[in-house]
């Protein structure tokens, strides 16, 4: 028995599967002010409604927004910045790029670590790896005790091209685990040792900021997980959909920053076609992944904290794999309003847990997108979570009735406005990733999920022209399941920028190796032996401000090499580019252990009973408004059946809506395909 735990901004959600599928699914509250105490009430409860021991339970996989949350609030540690002699204000510099051309009101999110924190070490190591300036020791040394008798906990050390020579980073650490022992030391060399100095800078900075929290967190998590009677040690979702330990996931937190909706695009992955575009919606953000042969994209630029959501460099860079999603802040709890201009607008804040959505009962009276979604009649009252968390239709109607006013329209069409302006923004996000990555989403299957992705699916397809909706078994805890599809992990990388011709095999393949032996002993110490390796160069052509990801598959050397890159790079863009010369930046090792055996399939089908539960009205414009709706009940639906809509399909953790003009078919594997 194997359990996947994904705490989500409103929900915790929990999958359990064993040889034969999934055999049990649970949803609790997130409790905010002690994530870890939501995961031991929902894992009590389900082992005890699953009757399940926990004795039996070989492994638990979590995923988390821990690091994320932390980020945006600025709950991390009080962080020190030690950087090369003129270079301690790169965070604020960052590259001098305006995303937003003529806005003269411009947000960026502020520095981790305050200028009056930031020190210039004097030292200076050249491209090459010569030191032109030696570490000036003393001063480290006389700094170090500084810092710990003024109260800091953290210091990141990123001197200037370190990840080519990394002596002056690991002499400073010496220097100050002697004079501050108890400070908090992270090497940019370590953490991210690539080229690039803001974006190297900024995801040290961010890695020691969250780590003393993710520790305490992750032991935590451990101390309950014993406390309840499992004996196995948790593993820990990479935000790149790979696994690690809670000790390598403590010390590389910043790896673990997207871990949570990386479960969802995993579990697309291992039920879908080979390309599909996966959504997940939850309770506070939606997600949109890519999946192309089989596998979620992956990209090694991230940000958190945007301050505009759609627009990149308005954020917090981070420079580590994670699977490449876009994330936009409209969830169940997405708050509804009017704007200064008087037109309706969702998200990106949220209700959250607590209070909830006003139809939770807990305080909330803000219009949020499930109070909509109630007031249209997709959600059941009294059969949300299977019945175990009543819903107040009444506060939803007051809720919506707070926008409706203002609009000049009644209750039901400001909800049908909430509906469908949180659809299109959905689709219009959908559309820019997919044709940013060479992709027509009118031609890919979408797979919906998240406790409200299924409610929202045929819309947001409609919006994009998409062929048809699959809602897979368990949607409502997907995220959770696909965290057991997942092997050991880890990836490395080593900068080494140069002309493709420039390079010999030799030399390639001794940087490849190093890594290889790297990952193979790090996953050794998990009790992996079965370990494979993955090659990857970052290349461009010469002249470039930005490489792509081309795998290294051996053959000649080097016009395999060029001829992979020219085939990727035409498939990205359609074309080829100028008649210049090929370099790379990058090497990259993806380490990776066995996948786990199992499947995403339902445990077992109900066969007897009458799948319609009755009827309810729900609003359909293009039907007349509400209209009577058939209800079934997941559950007793058999393969091969055929659900005409308007239709609704329930299960205990999220909802499937067939408008008219869809229908829904029950596809062998349980899953519910609505062509749209």
């Amino acid at each position: 028995m194997r359990i996947g735990v994904d705490i989500g901004g409103t929900f915790t959600d929990l999958c359990a599967v064993d040889e034969t599928g999934i055999v049990a699914v649970g949803k609790v509250l997130t409790t905010h002010d002690e994530p870890a105490r939501a995961v031991e009430v929902g894992l009590d409860a389900l082992l005890a409604d699953a009757g399940i021991a926990a004795a039996d339970v070989e492994q638990v996989v979590h995923g988390t927004t821990l690091v994320t949350n932390a980020l945006i609030e600025r709950k991390g540690s009080r962080t020190a910045l030690l950087a090369t002699a003129g270079f301690r204000d790169v965070l604020e510099m960052r590259r001098e790029h305006r995303y937003e051309l003529y806005d003269l009101h411009i947000e960026l999110p502020a520095p981790l670590v305050p200028r009056h924190l930031r020190f210039d070490v004097p030292e200076r190591i050249l491209a090459d790896g010569s030191v032109h300036i030696g570490l000036d020791e003393g001063y480290v040394a006389r700094l170090g005790r500084e810092l710990a008798s003024r109260g800091i906990e953290a210091v990141a050390i990123c001197f200037l091209h370190a990840f080519t020579n990394p002596a002056h980073e690991r002499r400073v650490a010496e220097i100050l685990a002697e004079a501050a022992p108890g400070l908090r030391v992270a090497l940019s060399s370590d953490v991210v040792p690539e080229i690039r100095e803001f974006e190297r800078t900024s995801t040290t900075v961010a890695n020691v900021y969250v780590q003393d929290l993710t520790e305490r967190y992750l032991r935590d998590l451990e101390h309950r997980l014993r406390r309840l009677g499992i004996t196995g040690a948790p593993h820990i979702m990479l935000s790149n959909g790979g696994l690690a330990t809670v000790d390598t996931a403590a010390r590389n937190p910043i790896r673990i920053l997207e871990s949570g909706p990386a479960g969802g695009a995993l579990a697309a992955a291992s039920i879908g076609p080979a390309d599909l575009l996966a959504f997940d919606m939850g309770g506070t953000t939606a997600k949109l992944c890519l999946i192309a042969g089989g596998a979620p994209l992956v990209t090694h630029q991230f940000e958190v904290d945007r301050k505009y959501r759609l627009l990149p460099g308005s954020g917090l860079p981070v420079q580590v794999p994670v699977i490449d999603m876009i994330e936009i802040g409209v969830g169940g709890g997405s708050i509804a309003r009017i704007d200064a201009l008087g037109l309706l607008t969702v998200g990106p804040d949220s209700a959250g847990s607590e209070p909830g959505p006003a139809c939770y009962g807990r305080g909330g009276t803000e219009p949020t997108v499930t109070d909509a979604d109630l007031v249209l009649g997709y959600l059941d009252p009294v059969y949300f979570l299977g019945g175990g968390m009543k819903l107040d239709a009444a506060a939803a109607r007051e809720a919506i009735g707070r926008i409706a006013g203002p609009l000049g329209v009644s209750v039901e069409e400001a909800a049908w406005g909430v509906f469908t302006s949180v659809n299109e923004d959905m689709a219009n996000a959908a559309r820019v990733h997919a044709v940013e990555r060479g992709q027509d989403p009118a031609k890919l299957p979408m797979y919906t999920f998240g406790g409200a992705g299924p409610v929202h699916g045929v819309g947001v397809a409609r919006a994009l022209g998409a062929p048809s909706v699959v809602a897979p078994p368990a949607a409502g805890v997907l995220s959770a399941a696909g965290f057991l599809t997942a092997p050991l992990a880890f990836d490395f990388v080593r900068s080494a920028r140069a002309a493709v011709h420039d390079l010999a095999w030799e030399q390639v393949d001794a940087l490849f190796s190093e890594m290889e032996a790297e990952g193979t002993a790090l996953l050794a110490k998990s009790g992996v032996d079965d370990v494979t390796h993955r090659r990857v160069a970052e290349m461009r052509y010469a002249g470039q401000g930005y490489e792509i990801r081309v795998p290294v598959r051996g053959g000649s050397w080097p016009d395999a090499l060029i001829d992979e890159f020219t085939a990727t790079y035409r498939a990205l863009y359609r074309r080829t580019g100028p008649e210049v010369g090929v370099e790379v930046l990058n090497w990259r090792v993806v380490s990776s252990g066995p996948a786990p055996d199992g499947t995403l399939r339902l445990h077992a089908q109900v066969t007897g009973g009458d799948a319609r539960k009755g009827t309810r009205k729900a609003y359909f414009p293009a039907a007349g408004g509400f209209v009577d709706t058939a209800v079934f009940d997941r559950y007793l639906l058999q393969p091969g059946t055929r659900v005409d809509g308007p239709a609704i399909v329930e299960e205990r953790e999220s909802t499937v809506v067939v408008p008219p003009g869809a229908h829904c078919v029950v596809r062998g594997d349980a899953a519910l395909e609505v062509t749209v």
